[in-house]
């Protein structure tokens, strides 16, 4: 049993090891050199911008037109009767009577034990 147990060590510490090897090696093809970049032209520095063009005045006192006088509802004097509501009923129904549930376990003939035939 101790030989089996070092055997399984001995083959994981191969595999282990095997496996640094096989990552060193793949870090090592991954790493690509660079592309070079095309440089970035340089862009023309903006000269004055074109003024803003100008804004209308807004209106000034008497040219403002009024606003339109609203007509005044009369209010209604009586108010419409509500609706009547259902009467609920105040008494509940009757539950149905259900049978008991037994709560004793029958007994079976067949699986009592047999008589006795010596009396003690």
């Amino acid at each position: 049993m101790a030989s089996s147990n070092s055997f399984i060590t001995t083959l994981f510490l191969i595999v282990a090891f095997s496996s640094i090897n096989l990552t060193l090696g793949t870090r090592h093809l991954l790493q690509t050199t660079q592309p070079n970049l095309p440089n970035i032209p340089t862009l023309p520095n903006p000269t004055l911008l074109p003024p803003l063009p100008s804004i209308q005045p807004l209106p000034q006192g008497n040219n403002v037109p009024q606003l339109p006088i609203i007509p005044s509802l009369s209010q209604p004097t009586t108010l419409p009767p509500f609706p009547s509501i259902p009467i609920i009923p105040i008494t509940l129904p009757t539950l149905p009577n259900f049978p008991s549930i037994p709560t004793t376990i029958p007994s079976i003939p067949f699986f009592s034990p047999p008589p006795s035939t010596t009396s003690p």
